[in-house]
């Protein structure tokens, strides 16, 4: 069964280049040109994926974003997009993007972030993880602490499900990159800090104690009792210069 990914471009010449190419690779591609459109095919088709391009005519693809995460709709959305600064990038992401890819790019790494976002968004092994507070449904993906249910987009559930399966342990950024986006790790990236800061905000905020630590120089750990030593809940890794190359469609 074709994958079905809904396209928000309203370049002709990329649009055709992008359904052409991942037409091939057994995905059903629809292709619409502005927001309005974009969010009557996430309501009435339910797309598996959305690829979706910041700087529409006249509009901003953030309305979109914003629009489908106030409904609770976690549908994978990956923006694609000219805007290529750490800050444009960031604002991407903490808008409730999952994914951000700047342009030109290849192809093969469109297709291969869109499967690993689907992937991450559909995967489902089992009932209930819990680890003190935090409880996850993994066939529902949902999270809650302390009965409340946390608002978190498919990749903060993924990298919720890592840190409790793997309980006061250190997980590096390497680590923590591979294993959600399966592909080469890129260590000037500040993808995963971005997804950390996020998580962390819904995760700790508002309640006494904080889950999610930074380990200095190491990486992160999830842990009702972290070690002692140079640590801060709000550090980031060593400032990057540009968390994505640039690529060629």
């Amino acid at each position: 069964m074709p994958t079905k990914v809904l396209l928000v471009e309203d370049d002709p010449a990329l649009s055709d280049a992008v359904r052409e190419g991942l037409s091939d690779e057994n995905m059903e591609m629809v292709v619409v040109s502005n927001v309005r459109d974009g969010l009557e095919q996430i309501r009435t088709q339910r797309p598996d994926a959305v690829v979706l391009d910041l700087m529409l005519a006249g509009e901003s693809g953030f309305e979109l974003l914003r629009a489908v995460r106030s409904q609770r709709d976690q549908t994978p959305i990956l923006i694609i997009s000219a805007l290529g600064t750490t800050e444009q990038r960031v604002s991407g992401l903490m808008a409730g993007a999952d994914d951000y890819l700047v342009k030109p790019f290849e192809l093969k790494e469109l297709h291969a972030r869109i499967i690993a976002n689907i992937r991450r968004n559909q995967q489902q092994e089992g009932p209930v993880l819990s680890y003190g507070p935090l409880r996850l449904e993994l066939t529902t993906r949902r999270a809650f602490r302390e009965g409340k249910e946390l608002r978190l987009s498919p990749t903060e559930i993924s990298l919720l499900e890592l840190f409790i399966r793997h309980e006061n342990q250190v997980l590096s950024r390497k680590m923590l990159y591979h294993q959600l986006w399966e592909s080469d790790w890129e260590s000037e990236t500040n993808v995963i800090e971005v997804h950390i800061n996020r998580l962390r905000s819904k995760v700790d905020r508002g309640f006494s104690r904080a889950l999610i630590h930074t380990i200095r120089g190491r990486g992160y750990m999830l842990s009702e009792n972290p070690p002692q030593g140079p640590r801060s809940a709000e550090d980031a890794a060593p400032e990057s210069q540009d968390p994505m190359a640039s690529h060629s469609v």
